[in-house]
Protein backbone atom coordinates (compact mmCIF):
# COMPACT_ATOMS: atom_id res chain seq x y z
CA UNK A 1 0.00 0.00 0.00
CA UNK A 2 1.29 3.45 -0.95
CA UNK A 3 1.37 6.00 1.89
CA UNK A 4 0.72 9.46 0.44
CA UNK A 5 1.74 12.80 1.85
CA UNK A 6 -0.09 16.05 1.20
CA UNK A 7 0.33 17.17 -2.39
CA UNK A 8 1.37 13.70 -3.63
CA UNK A 9 -0.51 11.87 -6.38
CA UNK A 10 -0.39 8.39 -7.91
CA UNK A 11 -1.74 6.74 -11.04
CA UNK A 12 -4.11 4.09 -9.70
CA UNK A 13 -3.62 1.80 -12.71
CA UNK A 14 0.02 1.37 -11.67
CA UNK A 15 -1.22 -0.42 -8.55
CA UNK A 16 -4.34 -2.31 -9.64
CA UNK A 17 -6.38 -3.32 -12.69
CA UNK A 18 -9.65 -3.02 -10.78
CA UNK A 19 -12.32 -0.51 -11.76
CA UNK A 20 -14.41 -0.84 -8.58
CA UNK A 21 -12.96 1.07 -5.66
CA UNK A 22 -13.90 1.58 -2.05
CA UNK A 23 -12.89 4.76 -0.24
CA UNK A 24 -12.99 4.82 3.54
CA UNK A 25 -12.55 8.04 5.50
CA UNK A 26 -12.23 8.02 9.28
CA UNK A 27 -11.64 11.15 11.38
CA UNK A 28 -11.07 10.88 15.12
CA UNK A 29 -12.58 13.98 16.71
CA UNK A 30 -14.99 15.13 19.43
CA UNK A 31 -16.65 17.36 16.79
CA UNK A 32 -19.63 16.57 14.57
CA UNK A 33 -18.06 16.01 11.15
CA UNK A 34 -19.86 15.24 7.87
CA UNK A 35 -18.11 13.35 5.07
CA UNK A 36 -19.26 14.23 1.55
CA UNK A 37 -18.25 13.22 -1.98
CA UNK A 38 -18.64 15.48 -5.03
CA UNK A 39 -18.61 14.31 -8.65
CA UNK A 40 -17.35 17.33 -10.62
CA UNK A 41 -16.82 18.18 -14.26
CA UNK A 42 -13.48 19.12 -15.86
CA UNK A 43 -13.83 22.67 -14.50
CA UNK A 44 -14.32 21.24 -10.99
CA UNK A 45 -17.93 22.36 -10.91
CA UNK A 46 -20.98 20.43 -9.81
CA UNK A 47 -22.98 20.54 -13.06
CA UNK A 48 -25.45 17.93 -11.75
CA UNK A 49 -26.35 18.14 -8.05
CA UNK A 50 -27.26 14.44 -8.08
CA UNK A 51 -23.50 13.82 -7.90
CA UNK A 52 -23.25 15.34 -4.45
CA UNK A 53 -23.20 12.18 -2.31
CA UNK A 54 -23.84 12.64 1.42
CA UNK A 55 -26.06 11.44 4.27
CA UNK A 56 -29.20 12.84 2.61
CA UNK A 57 -28.39 11.57 -0.92
CA UNK A 58 -26.52 8.31 -0.66
CA UNK A 59 -26.02 7.41 -4.31
CA UNK A 60 -25.61 8.92 -7.76
CA UNK A 61 -28.18 8.37 -10.57
CA UNK A 62 -26.76 5.03 -11.80
CA UNK A 63 -25.15 4.05 -8.48
CA UNK A 64 -21.70 4.81 -9.86
CA UNK A 65 -20.95 6.39 -6.48
CA UNK A 66 -22.62 4.99 -3.38
CA UNK A 67 -22.32 6.01 0.26
CA UNK A 68 -22.33 2.71 2.14
CA UNK A 69 -21.79 4.02 5.65
CA UNK A 70 -22.23 7.48 7.10
CA UNK A 71 -21.81 8.73 10.63
CA UNK A 72 -19.97 11.55 12.33
CA UNK A 73 -16.33 11.42 11.26
CA UNK A 74 -16.78 8.42 8.98
CA UNK A 75 -17.80 7.84 5.37
CA UNK A 76 -17.43 4.73 3.22
CA UNK A 77 -17.99 5.10 -0.53
CA UNK A 78 -17.90 2.74 -3.52
CA UNK A 79 -16.93 4.08 -6.94
CA UNK A 80 -17.15 2.34 -10.31
CA UNK A 81 -15.10 4.41 -12.71
CA UNK A 82 -16.36 2.62 -15.85
CA UNK A 83 -19.96 3.62 -15.14
CA UNK A 84 -19.28 7.29 -14.52
CA UNK A 85 -20.57 9.67 -17.21
CA UNK A 86 -17.97 11.60 -19.17
CA UNK A 87 -19.14 14.76 -17.43
CA UNK A 88 -17.64 13.51 -14.14
CA UNK A 89 -13.86 13.90 -14.26
CA UNK A 90 -13.15 14.57 -10.57
CA UNK A 91 -14.42 12.78 -7.47
CA UNK A 92 -13.56 14.92 -4.47
CA UNK A 93 -13.83 13.67 -0.88
CA UNK A 94 -14.41 16.31 1.77
CA UNK A 95 -15.02 16.77 5.49
CA UNK A 96 -17.00 19.61 7.03
CA UNK A 97 -17.71 20.57 10.61
CA UNK A 98 -21.37 20.81 11.63
CA UNK A 99 -21.47 23.29 14.51
CA UNK A 100 -18.70 24.84 16.59
CA UNK A 101 -15.00 24.05 16.28
CA UNK A 102 -12.39 24.08 13.54
CA UNK A 103 -10.30 21.45 11.80
CA UNK A 104 -7.32 22.16 14.04
CA UNK A 105 -9.37 20.50 16.82
CA UNK A 106 -9.49 17.06 15.18
CA UNK A 107 -7.15 14.37 16.49
CA UNK A 108 -6.33 12.47 13.30
CA UNK A 109 -7.80 11.38 10.00
CA UNK A 110 -7.21 8.70 7.37
CA UNK A 111 -8.43 8.18 3.82
CA UNK A 112 -7.81 4.68 2.40
CA UNK A 113 -8.41 3.58 -1.19
CA UNK A 114 -9.24 -0.11 -1.70
CA UNK A 115 -9.43 -2.16 -4.88
CA UNK A 116 -11.73 -4.98 -3.82
CA UNK A 117 -10.40 -5.86 -0.37
CA UNK A 118 -6.84 -4.86 -1.19
CA UNK A 119 -5.67 -1.47 0.16
CA UNK A 120 -4.00 0.51 -2.61
CA UNK A 121 -3.10 3.81 -0.93
CA UNK A 122 -3.80 5.87 2.16
CA UNK A 123 -3.40 9.47 3.27
CA UNK A 124 -3.03 10.35 6.96
CA UNK A 125 -3.63 13.86 8.29
CA UNK A 126 -3.99 15.54 11.67
CA UNK A 127 -5.38 18.65 13.33
CA UNK A 128 -1.90 20.17 13.34
CA UNK A 129 -2.17 20.40 9.54
CA UNK A 130 -4.94 22.99 9.84
CA UNK A 131 -5.91 26.22 11.60
CA UNK A 132 -9.36 27.85 11.52
CA UNK A 133 -10.81 25.86 8.61
CA UNK A 134 -14.29 24.37 8.94
CA UNK A 135 -14.07 22.42 5.66
CA UNK A 136 -11.30 20.31 4.17
CA UNK A 137 -10.72 18.87 0.71
CA UNK A 138 -9.15 15.57 1.76
CA UNK A 139 -8.33 13.87 -1.55
CA UNK A 140 -9.59 13.43 -5.08
CA UNK A 141 -9.81 10.77 -7.76
CA UNK A 142 -9.44 12.40 -11.15
CA UNK A 143 -9.15 11.33 -14.76
CA UNK A 144 -6.00 12.47 -16.53
CA UNK A 145 -4.90 9.85 -19.05
CA UNK A 146 -6.13 7.31 -16.54
CA UNK A 147 -7.54 7.66 -13.05
CA UNK A 148 -5.28 9.09 -10.38
CA UNK A 149 -5.48 9.72 -6.65
CA UNK A 150 -4.20 12.99 -5.17
CA UNK A 151 -3.85 13.79 -1.46
CA UNK A 152 -4.93 17.42 -1.04
CA UNK A 153 -5.40 18.31 2.64
CA UNK A 154 -6.46 21.86 1.78
CA UNK A 155 -9.00 23.67 3.93
CA UNK A 156 -10.96 26.89 3.98
CA UNK A 157 -13.33 28.67 6.32
CA UNK A 158 -17.05 27.93 6.02
CA UNK A 159 -19.01 24.72 6.37
CA UNK A 160 -20.83 22.50 3.91
CA UNK A 161 -22.80 25.39 2.40
CA UNK A 162 -19.63 27.34 1.55
CA UNK A 163 -18.00 24.21 0.15
CA UNK A 164 -21.03 23.51 -2.04
CA UNK A 165 -21.04 27.08 -3.33
CA UNK A 166 -17.34 26.84 -4.23
CA UNK A 167 -18.24 23.93 -6.52
CA UNK A 168 -21.01 25.96 -8.17
CA UNK A 169 -23.87 24.19 -6.39
CA UNK A 170 -26.91 25.54 -4.58
CA UNK A 171 -28.08 25.31 -1.00
CA UNK A 172 -31.64 24.00 -0.91
CA UNK A 173 -32.16 25.09 2.70
CA UNK A 174 -31.36 28.70 1.84
CA UNK A 175 -32.77 29.14 -1.67
CA UNK A 176 -35.66 27.81 -3.76
CA UNK A 177 -34.56 24.84 -5.87
CA UNK A 178 -35.04 26.83 -9.08
CA UNK A 179 -32.80 29.70 -8.00
CA UNK A 180 -29.03 29.02 -8.32
CA UNK A 181 -26.60 30.45 -5.82
CA UNK A 182 -24.41 33.19 -7.24
CA UNK A 183 -21.04 32.43 -5.72
CA UNK A 184 -18.50 35.00 -4.66
CA UNK A 185 -15.94 35.15 -7.47
CA UNK A 186 -12.99 36.15 -5.26
CA UNK A 187 -13.64 33.47 -2.66
CA UNK A 188 -14.14 30.81 -5.33
CA UNK A 189 -10.91 31.75 -7.10
CA UNK A 190 -9.03 31.66 -3.81
CA UNK A 191 -10.38 28.19 -3.10
CA UNK A 192 -9.29 27.11 -6.58
CA UNK A 193 -5.87 28.65 -5.90
CA UNK A 194 -5.60 26.60 -2.69
CA UNK A 195 -6.40 23.45 -4.64
CA UNK A 196 -3.73 24.32 -7.19
CA UNK A 197 -1.16 25.01 -4.47
CA UNK A 198 -1.99 21.68 -2.85
CA UNK A 199 -1.07 19.99 -6.11
CA UNK A 200 1.92 22.00 -7.33
CA UNK A 201 3.28 23.77 -4.23
CA UNK A 202 2.18 22.17 -0.93
CA UNK A 203 4.98 23.93 0.97
CA UNK A 204 3.52 27.29 -0.10
CA UNK A 205 0.08 26.17 1.04
CA UNK A 206 1.51 25.53 4.52
CA UNK A 207 2.95 29.06 4.58
CA UNK A 208 -0.28 30.49 3.21
CA UNK A 209 -2.23 28.96 6.08
CA UNK A 210 0.12 30.62 8.58
CA UNK A 211 -0.38 33.97 6.86
CA UNK A 212 -4.12 33.39 7.00
CA UNK A 213 -4.02 33.07 10.80
CA UNK A 214 -2.30 36.46 11.11
CA UNK A 215 -4.73 38.13 8.71
CA UNK A 216 -7.69 36.77 10.63
CA UNK A 217 -6.24 38.19 13.87
CA UNK A 218 -6.01 41.69 12.38
CA UNK A 219 -9.37 41.57 10.61
CA UNK A 220 -8.02 41.30 7.04
CA UNK A 221 -9.11 37.75 6.17
CA UNK A 222 -11.24 39.04 3.26
CA UNK A 223 -8.87 41.86 2.26
CA UNK A 224 -7.69 42.18 -1.34
CA UNK A 225 -4.41 43.84 -2.35
CA UNK A 226 -1.63 43.67 -4.91
CA UNK A 227 1.71 42.56 -3.47
CA UNK A 228 5.13 43.57 -4.74
CA UNK A 229 8.53 42.37 -3.50
CA UNK A 230 11.33 44.90 -3.88
CA UNK A 231 14.83 43.47 -3.35
CA UNK A 232 18.21 45.09 -2.83
CA UNK A 233 20.77 43.70 -5.30
CA UNK A 234 23.76 45.70 -4.08
CA UNK A 235 27.00 43.74 -3.69
CA UNK A 236 26.74 43.48 0.09
CA UNK A 237 23.71 41.20 -0.33
CA UNK A 238 25.79 38.47 -2.03
CA UNK A 239 25.87 35.96 0.84
CA UNK A 240 22.12 36.30 1.46
CA UNK A 241 21.42 35.36 -2.15
CA UNK A 242 23.97 32.55 -2.40
CA UNK A 243 22.80 30.97 0.88
CA UNK A 244 19.21 30.67 -0.34
CA UNK A 245 17.87 32.99 2.36
CA UNK A 246 16.41 35.46 -0.12
CA UNK A 247 14.75 32.61 -2.02
CA UNK A 248 13.15 31.35 1.20
CA UNK A 249 12.03 34.86 2.12
CA UNK A 250 10.53 35.44 -1.32
CA UNK A 251 8.48 32.25 -0.92
CA UNK A 252 7.08 33.53 2.39
CA UNK A 253 5.97 36.78 0.74
CA UNK A 254 4.48 34.86 -2.20
CA UNK A 255 2.47 32.81 0.30
CA UNK A 256 1.17 36.00 1.93
CA UNK A 257 0.08 37.26 -1.47
CA UNK A 258 -2.11 34.19 -2.03
CA UNK A 259 -4.26 35.49 0.86
CA UNK A 260 -4.40 39.02 -0.59
CA UNK A 261 -4.88 38.13 -4.24
CA UNK A 262 -6.10 35.13 -6.22
CA UNK A 263 -3.70 35.18 -9.17
CA UNK A 264 -0.94 33.27 -7.36
CA UNK A 265 1.85 35.70 -8.27
CA UNK A 266 3.69 38.83 -7.11
CA UNK A 267 5.60 41.49 -8.98
CA UNK A 268 9.38 41.57 -8.44
CA UNK A 269 11.38 44.80 -8.44
CA UNK A 270 15.16 45.11 -7.94
CA UNK A 271 17.40 48.01 -7.03
CA UNK A 272 21.10 48.72 -6.65
CA UNK A 273 22.82 51.21 -8.91
CA UNK A 274 19.76 50.92 -11.17
CA UNK A 275 16.10 49.92 -10.87
CA UNK A 276 14.53 46.93 -12.59
CA UNK A 277 11.10 45.39 -13.06
CA UNK A 278 12.07 41.70 -12.98
CA UNK A 279 8.90 39.84 -13.85
CA UNK A 280 6.61 37.82 -11.61
CA UNK A 281 7.22 35.20 -8.96
CA UNK A 282 4.36 32.68 -8.96
CA UNK A 283 3.27 29.38 -7.44
CA UNK A 284 4.33 27.64 -10.64
CA UNK A 285 7.81 29.19 -11.16
CA UNK A 286 9.07 29.84 -7.62
CA UNK A 287 11.49 26.88 -7.48
CA UNK A 288 14.97 28.28 -8.21
CA UNK A 289 13.49 31.66 -9.10
CA UNK A 290 16.03 33.78 -7.23
CA UNK A 291 18.96 31.84 -8.66
CA UNK A 292 17.66 32.60 -12.15
CA UNK A 293 17.13 36.20 -11.14
CA UNK A 294 20.78 36.55 -10.18
CA UNK A 295 21.92 35.21 -13.53
CA UNK A 296 19.82 37.80 -15.31
CA UNK A 297 20.49 40.69 -12.91
CA UNK A 298 24.01 40.48 -11.41
CA UNK A 299 24.64 42.31 -8.15
CA UNK A 300 25.39 46.00 -8.57
CA UNK A 301 27.47 48.65 -6.82
CA UNK A 302 25.50 51.42 -5.14
CA UNK A 303 22.12 51.57 -3.43
CA UNK A 304 19.39 53.88 -4.69
CA UNK A 305 15.92 53.55 -3.18
CA UNK A 306 14.26 56.39 -5.07
CA UNK A 307 14.92 54.95 -8.51
CA UNK A 308 12.96 51.79 -7.79
CA UNK A 309 10.27 53.64 -5.84
CA UNK A 310 9.62 55.75 -8.92
CA UNK A 311 9.48 52.60 -11.04
CA UNK A 312 6.96 50.98 -8.67
CA UNK A 313 4.70 54.03 -8.53
CA UNK A 314 4.71 54.39 -12.31
CA UNK A 315 4.00 50.68 -12.75
CA UNK A 316 0.88 50.69 -10.57
CA UNK A 317 -0.45 54.21 -11.09
CA UNK A 318 0.71 55.10 -14.60
CA UNK A 319 2.96 57.98 -13.60
CA UNK A 320 4.98 59.46 -10.74
CA UNK A 321 2.59 62.03 -9.36
CA UNK A 322 3.90 65.09 -7.50
CA UNK A 323 0.63 66.84 -6.62
CA UNK A 324 -0.99 66.64 -3.20
CA UNK A 325 -4.26 65.26 -4.52
CA UNK A 326 -5.53 61.84 -3.57
CA UNK A 327 -5.54 59.14 -6.23
CA UNK A 328 -8.29 56.71 -5.12
CA UNK A 329 -8.35 53.10 -6.32
CA UNK A 330 -10.28 49.93 -5.48
CA UNK A 331 -7.21 47.81 -4.72
CA UNK A 332 -4.19 48.91 -2.67
CA UNK A 333 -0.57 47.96 -3.27
CA UNK A 334 1.51 46.40 -0.50
CA UNK A 335 5.25 46.76 -1.19
CA UNK A 336 7.70 44.56 0.73
CA UNK A 337 10.95 46.54 0.53
CA UNK A 338 14.12 44.67 1.57
CA UNK A 339 17.58 46.20 1.96
CA UNK A 340 20.77 45.78 3.99
CA UNK A 341 22.08 49.33 3.75
CA UNK A 342 21.41 53.05 3.47
CA UNK A 343 20.51 54.81 0.23
CA UNK A 344 22.54 57.33 -1.75
CA UNK A 345 19.45 59.38 -2.61
CA UNK A 346 17.83 60.28 0.71
CA UNK A 347 16.07 63.51 -0.39
CA UNK A 348 14.47 61.84 -3.41
CA UNK A 349 13.43 58.83 -1.34
CA UNK A 350 11.81 61.08 1.25
CA UNK A 351 9.81 62.83 -1.47
CA UNK A 352 8.55 59.51 -2.86
CA UNK A 353 7.31 58.37 0.54
CA UNK A 354 5.57 61.73 1.10
CA UNK A 355 4.06 61.94 -2.40
CA UNK A 356 2.93 58.31 -2.44
CA UNK A 357 0.99 58.87 0.77
CA UNK A 358 -1.71 60.31 -1.51
CA UNK A 359 -1.83 56.98 -3.39
CA UNK A 360 -3.19 53.63 -2.15
CA UNK A 361 0.33 52.28 -1.61
CA UNK A 362 1.93 51.02 1.60
CA UNK A 363 5.72 50.65 2.06
CA UNK A 364 6.82 47.86 4.40
CA UNK A 365 10.56 48.37 4.89
CA UNK A 366 12.64 45.52 6.28
CA UNK A 367 16.35 46.03 6.91
CA UNK A 368 18.74 43.11 7.22
CA UNK A 369 21.04 43.77 10.16
CA UNK A 370 20.49 44.75 13.79
CA UNK A 371 19.06 48.16 14.58
CA UNK A 372 17.13 49.97 17.30
CA UNK A 373 14.00 48.39 15.82
CA UNK A 374 15.46 44.89 15.64
CA UNK A 375 12.43 42.60 15.62
CA UNK A 376 14.34 39.73 17.25
CA UNK A 377 15.49 41.70 20.31
CA UNK A 378 18.65 40.52 22.04
CA UNK A 379 21.18 42.17 24.32
CA UNK A 380 23.92 42.35 21.69
CA UNK A 381 21.94 44.70 19.47
CA UNK A 382 22.57 47.65 21.77
CA UNK A 383 26.28 47.35 21.08
CA UNK A 384 26.24 46.27 17.44
CA UNK A 385 23.48 48.16 15.69
CA UNK A 386 23.64 49.16 12.03
CA UNK A 387 22.91 52.64 10.83
CA UNK A 388 19.32 52.38 9.67
CA UNK A 389 18.39 55.75 11.14
CA UNK A 390 17.09 56.97 7.78
CA UNK A 391 14.75 54.02 7.38
CA UNK A 392 13.67 54.37 10.99
CA UNK A 393 12.87 58.00 10.24
CA UNK A 394 10.71 57.07 7.24
CA UNK A 395 8.50 55.16 9.65
CA UNK A 396 7.60 58.46 11.37
CA UNK A 397 8.08 60.86 8.47
CA UNK A 398 6.14 64.17 8.63
CA UNK A 399 4.52 65.82 5.63
CA UNK A 400 2.35 62.89 4.57
CA UNK A 401 -1.38 62.57 3.87
CA UNK A 402 -1.50 59.43 6.06
CA UNK A 403 1.19 57.20 7.58
CA UNK A 404 2.04 54.88 4.68
CA UNK A 405 5.20 53.14 5.88
CA UNK A 406 6.47 50.77 8.54
CA UNK A 407 9.99 49.59 9.39
CA UNK A 408 11.65 46.78 11.29
CA UNK A 409 14.97 44.98 11.02
CA UNK A 410 16.15 41.39 11.39
CA UNK A 411 19.70 39.98 11.59
CA UNK A 412 18.88 37.88 8.52
CA UNK A 413 15.64 36.81 6.79
CA UNK A 414 15.61 33.43 8.56
CA UNK A 415 15.97 34.80 12.10
CA UNK A 416 12.21 34.97 12.69
CA UNK A 417 9.65 32.21 12.38
CA UNK A 418 6.98 32.27 9.71
CA UNK A 419 4.36 33.23 12.28
CA UNK A 420 6.52 36.03 13.69
CA UNK A 421 7.24 37.38 10.22
CA UNK A 422 3.59 37.55 9.23
CA UNK A 423 2.75 39.29 12.49
CA UNK A 424 5.52 41.83 11.85
CA UNK A 425 4.27 42.47 8.32
CA UNK A 426 0.82 43.31 9.71
CA UNK A 427 1.94 45.66 12.49
CA UNK A 428 0.83 48.93 10.86
CA UNK A 429 -0.76 47.90 7.56
CA UNK A 430 -4.24 47.15 9.03
CA UNK A 431 -4.38 50.67 10.51
CA UNK A 432 -3.30 52.13 7.16
CA UNK A 433 -6.13 50.23 5.42
CA UNK A 434 -8.68 51.72 7.81
CA UNK A 435 -7.31 55.24 7.37
CA UNK A 436 -7.11 54.88 3.58
CA UNK A 437 -10.80 53.98 3.51
CA UNK A 438 -11.75 56.81 5.82
CA UNK A 439 -9.74 59.33 3.78
CA UNK A 440 -11.08 58.13 0.43
CA UNK A 441 -7.86 56.53 -0.89
CA UNK A 442 -9.61 53.18 -1.07
CA UNK A 443 -13.06 52.98 -2.58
Amino acid sequence: MEALIRGQKIKVADYTDAVDYRVEIVIQSPLEIDITCFGLNESKQLSDDRYMIFYNQTQSPASEIVLLESKSGKGVFTVNITQLPRSVQYIVFTATIDGEGTMKDIHSGTLTLYAGEEPVANYIFAGTDFQQEKAVLIAELYNKNGWRLAAIGAGFNGGLAALLKSFGGKVAEEQPATVPIVDAPTETKRVQLEKKMAQVAPQLLDLSKKAKVTLEKVGLSEHTAKVALCLDISGSMASLYSSGKIQAFAERILALSTRFDDDGSIDIFLFGQHAHKAGELSITNFTGFVEGLMRQYPLEGGTYYAKVMALIRAHYFGTVRTTNEIFPQNTPVYVMFVTDGDTFDRPETTKHVQQSSYEPLFWQFMAIGASKKDATGGFFKKLFTSDFSFLEGLDDLPGRFIDNADFFSVPDPTSVTDEQLYDLLMTEYPTWVQLAKQKGLLR
